[in-house]
C-alpha cells in the first residue's frame, strides 16, 4: 500500500520550481490579525453596543468578533498542506515531520501558558513583579524563535538563540508563583490555554490526521464530521464521563479541532485542486461546502449559537463564511494577482507571531499600557483602537522589510 505521504519532488516543487507562495493566505492571515488587535482594545472601551464585543455565554447569537479567533484556526489548517509539502520537497523524512509537528506544537503551548498565566504573577513569592516576568519572557520568546537574513549560514547560533530562549522560559516557569482564589500559593495553572496554546492542540490533531492521511479528501472530510459529531455530543452533555477523565479530553477541542481541518480541506480544494483545477471547479466546491455547513449549523442550532460554549453551530457559521472569504481573496490575489492593495496587510500576515506578541506587551507592562484604548468611551474609542491596530501593523511592516521574523 502506498503511503499517503509519498509524493514526488516533481509533483511537490523543489528548487527553483516550486510552487510559489500563496499570498491570498497571507493577507486573509494580515487581516485577521489586525482585526484581532482592533476588537480586544474595543474590549477597553465603554460606551459600544453590543455588536462590537463577544456575546455572552448564556446567550445564544454571534457577533463579528467572536468570527475573529476561528479564523485562526482555519488559517492555520490551510497552512498545514503547504508547510508540510514543502518540507518534504525538501528531503525531509517522515518521522522529521512528525518531531516538527510535535516541536511546534508544545512551542505554541508553552507561549499560550505564559500569556494566560502573566496577568497571574505574585511579586512576593516569585520574586519578581508581573512586568518583570513578563518582559523577560518575551524575551525568552524573541529570542528562541527570532529569524533573520542570512539565518540559514548561522546554524550554530540560530541553535543557541533558541536553547538560550527556551531555558531563560523554563527558568519562568519554574519561578512563576501565583495566589489562588482560596488564598492558596501555587505554580502555573493549567485551566486556560489561551489562543496560542488552543491553536497548538488543534494543529497537532490536524496535522497528525494530514500526517495519517494525506491528501486522501475522503477520508479528511470523515474525520471532519466525526469532529463536528463529538463537539456537538459534548455540548449535549453526552461525553461528560470522558471529559472528566485525565489527561483533560478537552486538550482537543473538538469544535476549535473541525475549524483547523476545514481549512486543510479548504487548501487541498483551492490550492492543491484535489477536486478540480478550474477556478469554476474550485468555486463550486467551497460555495457548496459552505452552504452545506451552513444548513449543519442551522439544523444543530438547539445546541445553542455560542463562541464561549463553543457550539458546533457557531463553529460550522464560521467555517461557512471563511470558505467562501478565503475563495474570494485566492481569486483576487492568486489568480488576477491584485496585491497592490494589500501592501500594508501582506506583511503583517507574513509575520504574523510578531504582530500577535506586540500588543501583549503593552497589555501586560504598565508603562506602555497607555497606548491602549482603555478608559476611552464611545467613537473615541473606536477610532483609538484602530489607530492602535495601524502602529503595530505599521511596526510590523517595517520590521518585516527588514528580513527579521518571528517563526515556531
Amino acid at each position: 500500500m502506498q503511503n499517503p505521504l509519498s509524493l514526488s519532488r516533481a509533483a511537490l516543487g523543489t528548487g527553483r520550481n516550486a510552487a510559489p507562495r500563496v499570498v491570498s493566505i497571507d493577507i486573509f492571515r494580515g487581516l485577521n490579525v489586525l482585526m484581532m488587535i482592533f476588537v480586544d482594545n474595543l474590549g477597553l472601551v465603554a460606551g459600544l453596543p453590543w455588536w462590537t464585543n463577544h456575546m455572552p455565554r448564556d446567550v445564544n447569537g454571534m457577533t463579528y468578533v467572536d468570527m475573529v479567533f476561528p479564523l485562526f484556526l482555519f488559517l492555520m489548517g490551510m497552512s498545514i498542506p503547504l508547510s508540510l509539502d514543502a518540507r518534504l520537497a525538501r528531503g525531509q523524512t517522515k518521522s522529521q515531520l512528525w518531531v516538527h509537528v510535535i516541536t511546534r506544537s508544545l512551542t505554541l503551548v508553552a507561549m499560550g501558558l505564559f500569556v494566560a498565566n502573566a496577568p497571574e504573577v505574585h511579586a512576593k513569592y516569585t520574586g519578581m513583579s508581573e512586568p518583570w516576568w513578563a518582559g523577560l519572557g518575551f524575551v525568552a520568546i524573541a529570542v528562541m524563535l527570532l529569524r533573520w537574513p542570512g539565518v540559514n549560514r548561522h546554524k550554530k547560533l540560530l541553535l543557541a538563540f533558541r536553547c538560550a530562549g527556551l531555558a531563560l522560559l523554563v527558568l519562568l516557569f519554574v519561578m512563576f508563583r501565583r495566589v489562588t482564589a482560596q488564598g492558596e500559593e501555587a505554580g502555573l495553572d493549567f485551566s486556560d490555554w489561551e489562543i496560542l496554546g488552543l491553536l497548538g492542540w488543534a494543529y497537532l490533531l490536524a496535522s497528525a490526521f494530514y500526517l495519517l492521511l494525506g491528501k486522501r479528501i475522503g477520508a479528511f472530510f470523515g474525520a471532519f464530521v466525526a469532529l463536528v459529531a463529538v463537539n456537538a455530543f459534548s455540548v449535549a452533555g453526552w461525553l461528560r464521563w470522558i471529559e472528566n477523565w485525565p489527561p483533560y479530553f478537552k486538550l482537543f477541542e473538538a469544535g476549535l479541532a473541525s475549524l483547523t481541518l476545514a481549512g486543510v480541506l479548504g487548501a487541498l480544494v483551492i490550492v492543491n485542486g484535489k477536486l478540480g483545477e478550474t477556478l469554476s471547479a474550485k468555486g463550486k466546491w467551497i460555495l457548496t461546502a459552505a452552504v452545506l455547513a451552513l444548513i449543519a449549523g442551522w439544523l444543530l442550532r438547539p445546541l445553542g449559537i455560542s463562541k464561549i460554549r463553543d457550539t458546533p453551530t457557531w463553529c460550522l457559521y464560521c467555517i461557512a463564511a471563511n470558505l467562501a472569504i478565503a475563495l474570494g481573496l485566492y481569486w483576487i490575489s492568486d489568480v488576477k494577482g491584485w496585491t497592490k492593495w494589500s501592501r500594508f496587510i501582506l506583511p503583517v500576515g507574513q509575520n504574523a507571531l510578531l504582530a500577535y506578541f506586540l500588543p501583549y506587551v503593552a497589555y501586560l507592562i504598565p508603562k506602555v499600557y497607555s497606548l491602549t484604548a482603555d478608559g476611552t468611551t464611545g467613537w473615541h474609542g473606536v477610532a483609538w483602537s484602530a489607530a492602535f491596530a495601524v502602529t503595530v501593523g505599521a511596526l510590523v511592516v517595517v520590521v518585516t522589510q527588514k528580513g527579521v521574523r518571528l517563526r515556531v
